[in-house]
Formats: C-alpha cells, structure tokens, sequence
C-alpha cells in the first residue's frame, strides 16, 4: 500500500514538472508624468501687457484692483472677471442718454451685448486727447510716454507736454467736427478721449467713431464739485489698468482739501465776493451749485450768488450784476485781462466796484505760458486742494501764512 502510495507521488511530480511554465510578463516603464500648469488669479492689474494665449482663465479677476468713487456721480464703473463696463451718466448738458463703454483686459473674450464701438482693449498703450484737462492725470499716472496726439498744442501748460510736441512726436489732430479724421486715421491710437458739448459743429466724437477709431468721451467738465472734477482722474486711470495709483493720487487730495476746509468751518465774519466779466453784453455768473461757488464758499467767503441752484453760468446783465456786488469785498476770474487799465479800456463802469477801488481783484492766470495757455485751466483741475488753499490766503490771510499763491495773482 505503502508502495503504491510513493509510485502515485512520483507521477505528480513527474507531471508538474513537465507542465509548461507561465512566461513572466514585462512591466510598463514608470514614466513622470508633465506638471499640469496651474493659472493663478493676478495680485495686480496688467498695466502693460496682455494675457498670454491659452492662459484666460474665466473664472479668475483679471482687476484685482478697483476704482471706487465717493465724489462724483458724473460715471461709474461694475467690474467683471475680465472687463469692466464704465458709463457716462450725462455726456453733455442736457444729454438724455448716457454713453457707455466695455473695457476689455486684452488677451481675453470680448462680451456679448455691446457693439464694436463700445469695446475697448485695455490696457491703452497709445491715447490721443482733445482737452488740457486730461493732461496733468496722465502725467500723474506716469502715462505721458503713451500720448501720441492732441488737438492742439497752443493751451498746453504742461512742459513735458510742450516739449514733446516741440520735438514733433504729437500729432496735432484739431478740434470739433473739422478734426482731420485722416491724420487720426493714420495715427491710430488706441484710443482718442474727447468731450461732448451736444453741437455737432463743437464735437469730435461723431466723425471718430464713424470712421471707426476707438473713442470715449469724458464729461469732467459738467461735474458741479471740485472734488467731483478731480475724481474724474479715475476715469481715466480704467483705461490703463491704473486704478491702484488713482486711488492714491485722489485719496491725498481729499484728506488735503478736507483740512482745509475745517480752517474755514468756524468762521463767522465771511467777505463778500463775485466772479467774473461781462461779454458782448452778457455776464456769465457762476451758478449758485457750481464748482467755482463751492470753492468759494469753501474758502470761507460768501458769495452773492451762492442761493441761485443753477450748476452752469447765469446770463445776467451787467446793470444786474452791479446791483447786487458794487459793495463786494473781492472780485475774482477776470478772464483774459492782465491790468486794471485792461478792464477800464473795456468798459470804465468796472471802475464803480468798490472791489475795483479797493484794488481787491484776483485773477487765476498766475501760471500762463507764451501761447495762451493757462494751467488754472489744466493742472488745476486734478489739484483742487492747492486752488482752495489759494483763495483761503486771499479770503483769510491769517489761517495760511506759509502758503503761496499758485494759480491766482493779485491785478495791479
């Protein structure tokens, strides 16, 4: 039994060894597999370039950094991931409908629902301006290298300004509908920035944007408030991406004017005060809810006509005028005359204020150049502060003793 056993063994054994043996199956090489690129949201605006193709990301915010506006409510501005919609509330005086404008980081997807000449590639790398006033905002933002043209050079204030066009590197475009749309053609700039006064022979834009240029139109110059006025450096800073310096440059400027008009807040004893000269029959007073009547009024002087709720000019005569201010205690912004001899040889009754008598008259054309230009006009208007602390040292010597006159000098 035993034996049979050990035979029966033997042949499993034998039949084990002569089953074919399973071949070994090769292992896949280990391979490294490419990092997967990974696109993280921008700490900055893109102030000089583009996304890269392929690297658009829709759900990243390509505008990390915000406008927010706290005194004018002349635009306004709703940011999305990669554009952002600016509107011109009030193009022109008594503009029914407002003006608006898709700016698109460049390298991305242009929205749906606006036209083409609503679309605008940002960051502007090339700008051509049709007004002094966006000058000292561009210089500001360190964008002068980016101007390329204007509608003339004669106004200018800014040096830097002057010398480039001195040098022939602006094109000088012209002004209104006779602007020469061919050179602008030509020079092509990325965008061309205007105004609107609502007459077709006074505005620019219409011819522009017909001929298929890239145009937005800034209405700075209808805000009612001095503060207002200079927030529209803001506007300005979207179309670059430089809404972080804006924000700066602007925030300094309000805690500046905000300091000095609580020099002005306690005072009781106000001078009284009127602007301005008559025209072929007409004086153009500014309105009681007008820019010039807020800085007035902020420097602690009462001015005659601070209870009228016009914001632009009143047609008035001169015989109204000299009704409510012969007593005045100043005159300001006598416009384009130099001397007191210049306001007796264009009419001699100016010679019945007692503003006049007193030889209290300030102009604001301390900072004029050869040509005509006249900075109260440009650089002004992005430094509301430094025109306030003016009229605070004509108005209130005493609270400024330190600060000298930039913009306003006294007529002799």
């Amino acid at each position: 039994m035993h034996r049979k056993i050990l035979i029966l063994v033997l042949m499993l054994a034998m039949l084990t060894a002569c089953a074919p043996q399973a071949t070994p199956q090769p292992t896949a090489p280990v391979t490294e597999q490419a990092p997967v690129a990974v696109i993280t949201a921008p700490q900055v605006n893109l102030t000089d370039g583009c996304v890269a193709e392929g690297e658009f990301d829709p759900s990243l915010d390509y505008f990390p950094e915000k406008a927010v506006l706290t005194h004018t409510d002349g635009f306004s501005i709703k940011y999305y991931n990669n554009y952002k919609v600016i509107t011109v509330n009030s193009p022109s005086p008594g503009a029914s409908e407002s003006m608006q404008y898709a700016l698109v980081q460049c390298g991305t997807p242009a929205p749906q629902g606006f036209i083409a000449e609503q679309i605008i590639d940002v960051p502007v790398m090339t700008i051509a301006t049709m007004s002094t006033t966006y000058l000292p905002f561009l210089d500001e933002l360190g964008l002068l290298d980016r101007l390329v043209g204007l509608d003339d050079a004669t106004s200018v204030s800014n040096p830097t300004v002057l010398q480039m066009a001195a040098e022939g590197k602006l094109a000088m475009l012209g002004y209104g509908a006779g602007i020469n749309v061919e050179q602008a053609l030509d020079l092509d700039p990325d965008l061309i920035m205007t105004y609107s006064s609502g007459s077709p022979e006074y505005d620019a834009h219409p011819v522009l944007i017909e001929a298929g240029l890239k145009v937005a139109v800034n209405a700075e110059w209808l805000d009612t408030s001095p503060l207002g006025r200079a927030e529209w450096g803001k506007f300005i800073a979207v179309f670059f991406n430089k809404e972080a310096e804006a924000e700066a440059l602007f925030d300094q400027t309000v805690r500046q004017y905000d300091e000095l008009t609580a020099l002005t807040a306690g005072i009781t004893d106000k001078p009284t005060v009127f602007a301005n000269t008559g025209y072929q029959g007409t004086w153009s007073m500014p309105g009681g809810n007008s820019f010039a009547a807020a800085f007035m009024k902020d420097a602690g002087a009462n001015y005659l006509w601070a209870d009228d709720p016009a914001t632009g000019s009143l047609p008035l005569s001169f015989e109204t005028v000299f009704e409510q201010a012969r007593d005045a205690d100043f005159w300001l912004n006598i416009g384009f005359f130099a001397t007191q001899n210049d306001l007796l040889a264009a009419d001699a009754r100016y010679a019945d204020f007692a503003a006049f008598q007193s030889g209290s008259i300030w102009n604001n054309d301390a900072k004029t150049t050869a040509t005509g230009g006249n900075d109260y006009y440009e650089s002004a208007v992005a430094h509301p502060d430094v025109v306030l602390a003016d009229l605070i040292k004509i108005f209130h010597p005493d609270l400024l003793p330190e600060h000298e006159l930039v913009y306003y000098r006294l007529v002799q």
